[in-house]
């Protein structure tokens, strides 16, 4: 039977212990490395996130991932942006009659979102950098891994050291494709239910996280 957990706090004092189990973050972390940095995708992800950074006594830093939905056709994703790095999906902007100008607009458009509730959520702090850390990618739950995939290959791109993707339940074949992704160092999950039919089946109390909590997770750490 597939594990319930209570709420996201209960499944990241869970994900806490799998990684315990597993190695911890970073085994074998030297003085002179930057401490690796606990990651929570907004909005879901940071709750979960909070119990892992306070598990291991890690800093938490906030990631907004955005869609680049075509225009009048939202629903169509182009590709998707986060951490400052945009990836557009081969010629699907050509394919759905998208302009580079219009493009260009959207990518401004979303990244400017990105960075206004990245700076609402983290109040008067200044963002972590990436550069040179091991990053601890950490959500919810993984349903396509769509969202996890861009969050990944920014921080990457962002200069992050190494990768980890921890979240408590995850469909099997996603957490394989990590496991092959050569951008992503570890993939680490509590719950991977069979068959998988959606992250919210393996909570019992899954609503929507409020920018305030969201807001008041990261002030904690």
């Amino acid at each position: 039977m597939s594990r319930l957990f209570a709420d996201r706090a209960d499944a990241g004092r869970a994900l806490a212990g799998r990684i315990s189990e597993t190695g911890g973050v970073v085994p074998g972390l030297s003085a002179e490395q930057p401490l690796p940095l606990i990651v929570g995708l907004a909005r879901g992800g940071v709750p979960v996130a909070r119990e892992v950074a306070g598990a291991f006594n890690l800093p938490l830093e906030v990631l907004v991932v955005r869609k680049l939905g075509a225009p009048g056709q939202p629903e169509h994703a182009m590709g998707a942006l986060a951490a400052g790095q945009v990836f557009v999906v081969d010629d699907v902007p050509r394919r759905l009659g998208v302009s580079d100008r219009q493009l260009h607009e959207i990518v401004m458009r979303e990244d400017a979102l990105r960075v206004e509730r990245e700076t609402r959520y983290r109040q008067e702090r200044q963002p972590y950098s990436f550069d040179g850390r091991f990053v601890v990618l950490v959500d919810d739950g993984i349903a396509t891994g769509a969202t996890m995939a861009v969050a990944a290959r920014a921080v990457r791109a962002a200069g992050a050291a190494g990768v980890m993707i921890a979240v408590p339940t995850a469909p099997r074949d996603a957490l394989r494709r990590f496991a092959d992704d050569p951008d992503i160092d570890r993939v680490v999950a509590v719950d991977v239910p069979e068959p998988f039919r959606a992250v919210g089946l393996s909570y019992g109390g899954f609503g929507q996280v409020p920018d305030d909590d969201v807001v008041s997770c990261l002030r904690d750490r």
